[in-house]
Parts: structure tokens; sequence; C-alpha cells
């Protein structure tokens, strides 16, 4: 496929070009779990499946849409190397990626990032460069190293080829919900960029059509909520934090709002707090390890932002990120 041409790159992938990269994948990434606890589904009322992509390549999604994008460079390509930007879990995709098609990768990660995803990206091959977030966006600072040294860019969402990769995720989700004899009414997925969110909606746009999509956001994060009510892409303030630092992003990306706008149901928030209890209960009740932005799906659940009762709800645990210390704390905060 030819490089840089932007109908190409700002496009809404087609189902077979999903089905395509699912083929591809085969042997490289994991067909992740789809888990359900009878006793939770009892006090919920409802059925809770759970995507556990935590078992993925590289501890999250990440690693579909990385892999897809990077196989179909050509030799050129490859020698010229990689570039992307990432808090963690598309810098380890990336270069887990380009280690496995013989190229190299340069990853521009926030100086504040957790430093077990810093480290696994450099184990994995990567040469990192770091930028203080507040001061400068990602973008601005991958795109002029780019120029620079005339890498090939490799966007978290912002490629019809990475979204086919992750929706590669949905496609599995919904023939693992038919081998348990599961009519999936609503899926939650984890929003940042809106990439993942994006995919999933096409793939059950056209295999499920009834099937409810929300992107669930952290609340001082919640970017794609109002931008939806807005009608318009809208960033986030300055200066705000949270425990989410997957989906910490500024603000929607232009080629996954243009899909979500006209495909999403809704956008639910949780707190930070919410998300701690999340943590924890996927840990008691599930025996998974989610990462807190993974968990806001769960966090949403538990919290009654959705109602499952009567109800198939699927969420998408997108990752399982998340250094020692952290993840105590979260389980002790989420008691």
């Amino acid at each position: 496929m030819p490089e840089n041409i932007p109908e190409q790159i700002l496009a809404a992938p087609k189902l077979h070009e999903i089905e395509e990269a699912a083929r591809a994948l085969k042997g490289f990434a994991v067909e992740t779990p789809l888990l359900e606890n009878a006793e939770v589904n009892a006090e919920l009322s409802g059925r809770l499946l759970i995507k556990a992509e935590t078992a993925q390549r590289t501890g999250s999604f990440k690693f579909r849409g990385a892999y897809n994008r990077i196989r179909q460079l050509d030799e050129a390509a490859r020698r010229r190397g990689i570039i992307a930007y990432s808090s963690g879990n598309h810098a380890q995709a990336v270069a887990c990626a380009a280690r496995l098609m013989d190229t190299q990768a340069l990853i521009v990660m926030p100086s504040n990032a957790p430093a077990n995803k810093m480290a696994r990206t450099g184990e994995l091959g990567a040469r990192i460069v770091t930028y203080e977030r507040g001061a400068e966006t990602r973008e601005e600072v991958a795109e002029r190293i780019q120029a620079e040294g005339n890498f090939v860019m490799v966007p978290p969402n912002e490629d019809a080829r990475v979204l086919a990769g992750a929706g590669t995720v949905a496609l599995e989700l919904i023939r693992q919900a038919k081998g348990l004899n599961a009519i999936i009414d609503a899926v939650l997925v984890p929003c940042g960029g809106g990439g993942l969110t994006a995919a999933t909606a096409l793939v059950f746009e056209a295999l499920s059509p009834t099937t409810k999509v929300y992107g669930v956001e952290p609340a001082l994060f919640d970017d794609t909520r109002r931008s939806l009510e807005a009608g318009e892409r809208l960033a986030n303030p300055k200066g705000r934090t949270t425990i989410c630092d997957a989906i910490m992003t500024d603000i929607p990306g232009e080629l996954t709002f243009s899909i979500n706008r006209e495909r999403l149901s809704g956008v639910l928030t949780v707190s930070d707090d919410e998300v701690r209890t999340a943590m924890k209960f996927g840990f008691d009740r599930f025996k998974i390890v989610i990462e807190a932005g993974a968990a806001v799906g769960l966090a949403a659940v538990l919290s009654r932002k959705i109602d499952i009762a009567g109800q198939t709800v699927a969420i998408i645990a997108t990752g399982g990120n998340v250094d020692a210390a952290s993840y105590c704390a979260a389980l002790c905060a989420g008691s």
C-alpha cells in the first residue's frame, strides 16, 4: 500500500479491511478471553462480559493496530524507521511490532509517563524521546522529529490501518459472545483518542446493529462527551490529571470523532474513585489485573452509570500495564 496518502489514512476502515487484519494477526496477536462470572451476573441482575485485552501481547489491545500498520510498510519505509507518540501502551505495541518487522522505532513519551511503561518500551528496543505534558503536545514533538529524520509516523488512532487492527477486538467479541449464546445489548469502550471506540462502533454497526456502543471517559477528561454534545471537537482544559494515564488525551482525533459522532449511543464518565473500585472488583471477582484507563467501562457498570438489569453488556478491559505500587495503592483505596 502506498505511503502517506491522506485519503487512505484519514478514512474509516471497511469491514473487509478489519477482517483482513484479523487474518494477518493470527499467530502474532493473542485471541483474548471473554470472561463471565455467574455470581456477578446474579448481583447485577444481568449478564456482564469482559473482553480481557489485558492478556494481549504487550499487555493491551494496542498491539493489534500497531502490527497491522507496520506489517504493511514496504522495505524502503522500514529502512526509514518508525516514529510514534504515546504515554505507554501504544509505545510498547509499536516497539514490539517494529522489532517483529525488523525496523527501528522512536517513541515520543511524556516525561511523567508511568515508569514501567517507559522501561518496557525501551526493553523492546525502541529509542525514547520525552516531552513535558502541558508545555507542548506530543503530536507537535513527533511531527518535528519526523520532519527532521524522515521517519514513518504510526499514530495511535488517526490511521485507517491502525483502526482496522483495533477493530479485530470487536470481531472476536461478537464471535465469542455467540459461543456463549449471548446477544449483546450494549458494549462499553474506554475512550481516549477514540480509536478503539470508533473501530468497535464500525464493527457492531456492520455485524450487530442493534447493539448500543458507548465510550467511557474519566470525568475530568471528557473531551469526546463534550465534543459530541457541541457537534465539534473540543479540547480538555489544561492542568487536569487522572489516574487513567492511558486515556489522558488532549482532544478527540479528527478521524475518530468523524466516526464516533455518527455511531455512538453516548459517552459515560467515571471518577478516579469509581475506577479504583473497579480495579479492585476486577481483581477480586474476575482475577484479572486491569490498569486504570482500562477499568472505566467496569467502573461505569458498577457505579450504575448504565443499568444492565435484564440485559447483556460487554466491556472491553483494554490493558493491564500498571506498576505494582500504583496497583496496590488502587486496590487499597478501592476497598
